[in-house]
């Protein structure tokens, strides 16, 4: 499943180990999700850090970036 695909609610992995819930179901190179960190805060995530999410049969599954998320995510490393 691509991470444009994924809808409020959902419960995902993020590239740092952190677990979040998606808080909208818009697509592009942001979403809008609650991150469980050191914190837990609401706020915009790259959609490219997503990796996993959880199924309706409660298995993760690993998700597929469009080449905009992957180009993005170049971008933001080579700047890093």
């Amino acid at each position: 499943m691509k991470t444009n695909e994924l809808k409020k609610k959902t419960r995902v992995l993020l590239r740092c180990g952190w677990y979040a819930t998606l808080e909208d179901n818009l697509k592009g190179n942001t979403r809008y999700a609650k991150v469980e960190g050191y914190v837990t805060e609401i706020g915009s995530i790259y959609s490219h850090d997503i990796v996993e999410y959880l199924d309706n049969n409660g298995t993760w599954q690993k998700v597929e970036h469009t080449d905009k998320q992957k180009n993005l995510k170049k971008l933001v490393n080579s700047i890093f």
